[in-house]
């Protein structure tokens, strides 16, 4: 009997101290020691059992060639021009680069500011992480297929363009109704030339990414650029890390990635809908960049797989803020909310929100992350902010 009672005593304040620690985090180890108002949210996403969990059981991503090896770092997004030409590409030091068939040559850059020095060319994806900010991170990238200027949403100076000669890019778009851009993520251009494209969050960076994933805050935002007024603003508030963004084909309305809760929402631009904003997908994880083919389907580049942890954290803002006060680096959190390890996966929807297709290299050992996936000549052109090369299946 005093044997049990010893062994409750023992973990009773075993427990006690576990909870004092948690919420006074004394020694600032934990991957949110730097974020003093650090506040976790709820992630409304579908029960577990309600999922859509599809597999390739075939890991056909495996089949892909590698091209460009440690040339360009972290490409997230790839685009051709109207004559067909490229890939052009963003990379980890703030260029856009462009391959003209033999070799690649830097094409523009955002930065007002950049600098030699800092903005060296890096030995991996997250080698100029430190000096984003100065340099530029340019993630989502758009022709206007009519002028052939190229559209850039830089993750720190927002939505910029560039002339078909290159050179350093024009800031259009730092804020909007007021409010900075913090995290300007992808975009899409319509006929008439009007931008639309999003701020994943108003109050993290994107070289704080993590932190704003291990958050699920809801101040993200789809915005709209109108180029003959010069005008910008809000057209949907209060997302969690929306991220990729495309039009249909016909332009009726634009699917954009809504991160954390792992769907496609869609805003209808035109019809007895417009305004208006609905679920177009539930997808089988959380998405990246997402891109329209020429029959009207929609490429979605998943970051991560559904995995059964990060659901339950999602339900339960509290438990995960305290694991995450816990002295375990954020690489190691960050590893348990992705299931473990990183491995391609993207998926095509149907003009009507259906899914078609899954390809994955479930192993991670060909294609172990994909940001984007751009469809053209009958093959898939993938980009990654975390690899050091383009994928082509």
């Amino acid at each position: 009997m005093s044997e049990t009672v010893g062994v409750r005593t023992v973990l009773g304040v075993a427990l006690l101290g576990l909870a004092i620690y948690v919420s006074t985090d004394p020694f600032h180890l934990s991957p949110i020691a730097r974020f003093p108002d650090f506040k976790s949210y709820a992630v409304d996403s579908p029960p577990w059992s309600q999922l859509p969990l599809p597999k390739d059981d075939q890991n056909r991503l495996q089949k892909s060639e590698i091209k460009f090896l440690n040339q360009v770092q972290g490409p997230e997004s790839i685009a051709f021009d109207p004559q067909g030409r490229g890939p052009y590409t963003g990379v980890a030091d703030g260029r856009i680069m462009f391959w003209n068939g033999d070799q690649w040559s830097e094409f523009s850059f955002t930065s007002p500011n950049r600098s030699e020095e800092l903005c060296k060319p890096g030995t991996n994806p997250m080698a100029n992480i430190k000096y984003e900010h100065i340099c530029g991170r340019p993630l989502g990238l758009r022709f206007n297929k009519r002028t052939g200027d190229l559209y850039i949403a830089d993750a720190y100076f927002g939505l910029l363009v560039v002339g078909p000669q290159g050179g350093q890019a024009t800031r259009l778009v730092s804020e909007v109704e007021g409010i900075p851009l913090k995290f300007t993520n992808d975009l899409d251009i319509d006929e008439q030339g009007i931008v639309y494209f999003t701020d994943s969050s108003v109050v993290y960076q994107r070289r704080n990414f993590i932190q704003l994933a291990f958050s699920a805050e809801p101040s993200g935002r789809v915005l709209k650029y109108n180029p003959q007024t010069k005008e910008a603003s809000l057209l949907v508030g209060n997302i969690q890390l929306p991220n990729g963004l495309s039009l249909s084909k016909d332009g009726s309305f634009f699917v954009f990635s809504d991160t954390c809760v792992g769907r496609l929402k869609r805003h209808w631009l035109k019809g007895p809908k417009a305004g208006t904003t609905d679920i177009f997908a539930i997808l089988p994880g959380h998405p990246d960049n997402v891109r329209t083919n020429e029959k009207g389907e929609f490429w979605v580049a998943l970051h991560c797989r559904h995995n059964l942890y990060s659901h339950l954290l999602g339900m339960y803002p509290g438990v995960r803020k305290a694991i995450l006060k816990l002295p375990i680096p954020a690489k190691y959190q960050y590893s348990a909310f992705v299931g473990g390890r990183l491995h391609g996966s993207v998926v095509k929807y149907s003009p009507d929100g259906e899914l078609v297709e899954i390809l994955e290299d479930r192993e991670g050992k060909v294609v172990r992350a994909v940001s984007e996936v751009e469809e053209k000549d009958g093959k898939l052109w993938m980009g990654s902010v975390l690899m050091p090369f383009v994928a082509v299946y």
